[in-house]
């Protein structure tokens, strides 16, 4: 399959001269809170990147037609993409993001805001990760309305139209200072990353530069991965706990991302971290039927603990811990 060069995915203004064929076909059947009826950014110069809110909906009607705004964790769909341009650019997105035309960004009816997709062009096999943070496109039976930008870079902005496969990711970053997290999943598309494991690498790669148009990569040396552990106790009566490995003397960190009534959340929770960080994955029975433990651990460094930390939460685990050696036995009552 072909992959964008590094060079194709800097996020830099094109001054193409092609006309926005796909943008302007579609301009009466958008979103009737978004597009050009929003507000246009009142600044110069560029638009801020991110800086909107975390956006899902409820179902809503345009032209007779009734979508569905959800999370959809497993979403992986074929279809037609279109692309819009100048007729938004510079204005306010739905989830109150600001849309700018030159940036690898895209809009779906139903996905959650802000968040990622990896877009591959079925005609070419060009792929692309693109933050999508707006609704549309509501045209026949389009999946994905891209910016100019992404179209460009997916190699059918003279057509207009394409075929693509879409699939999610994860939800993205509400803020990205410069656009480096989008550049950084793209490094690591481009490195062959497994898509369960983008967000959480593309997180350990951002740095700082002075340049917003250019990722620096600063990368702590690689671990290796640990094979996830399955441990099985009861809540009632609680069992002696099961030992932790932990060398003696030595305080371990636990990162726990949450508890799961479905297991096949749990694992997807699991495979998304396996390839970076050691993975516990925990069933524990009780009367309401089981429930699944997903910690990333044991950790000795607590700076990495940290790292770890950020990154659960950067993937959208918001409500992820830290816990000590001392804790675990406590956390599994």
């Amino acid at each position: 399959m072909l992959r964008l060069a590094r060079n194709g995915i800097v996020l830099l203004a094109m001054g193409l001269a092609i006309a926005g064929c796909a943008s302007h076909k579609h301009t009466a059947s958008r979103d009737p809170f978004a597009g050009k009826g929003s507000p246009i950014y009142p600044g110069k110069g560029p638009v801020p990147w991110g800086g909107g809110k975390y956006f899902v909906g409820k179902p809503y009607q345009v032209a007779g037609q009734w979508f569905e705004p959800k999370e959809q964790p497993g979403y992986d769909k074929k279809g037609v993409a279109s692309w819009y341009g100048e007729d938004f650019n510079r204005r306010k997105t739905s989830n109150g993001e600001w849309f700018d035309m030159n940036r690898l960004t895209a809009a779906s009816a139903t996905l959650p805001l802000p968040s990622y997709v990896k877009v591959t062009n079925l005609d070419n096999g060009r792929e692309i990760v693109v933050r999508v943070n707006d609704r549309g496109p509501f045209v026949n039976t389009r999946i994905m309305d891209l910016s100019k930008q992404a179209a460009s870079e997916l190699g059918y902005l003279e057509k207009g139209t394409t075929k693509v496969r879409v699939q999610y990711l994860g939800p993205a970053p509400i803020n990205d200072n410069g656009g480096k997290h989008l550049m950084a999943m793209n490094t690591e598309l481009e490195k062959g990353t497994p898509n369960r494991s983008l967000i959480a690498a593309a997180d350990r790669r951002r740095g700082k530069s002075s340049d917003d148009s250019v990722m620096v990569a600063q990368v702590k040396p690689a671990r290796k991965a640990a094979q996830p552990v399955v441990e099985t106790v009861a809540y009632q009566p609680p069992p002696e706990a099961p030992a932790v490995a932990a060398p003696t003397g030595e305080v371990s960190y636990f990162i726990q991302l949450g508890s799961f009534s479905d297991g096949s959340n749990a694992a997807r929770a699991r495979d998304q971290f396996s390839a970076i960080w050691p993975v516990q994955f925990i069933e524990l029975s009780g009367a309401a039927g089981p429930v699944y433990r997903v910690r990333l651990g044991p950790i000795s460094d607590a700076d990495d603990a940290q790292t770890a930390l950020s990154d659960a939460q950067s993937a959208g685990f918001s409500d992820a811990r830290m816990i000590k050696t001392e804790d675990v036995q406590a956390s599994l009552q």
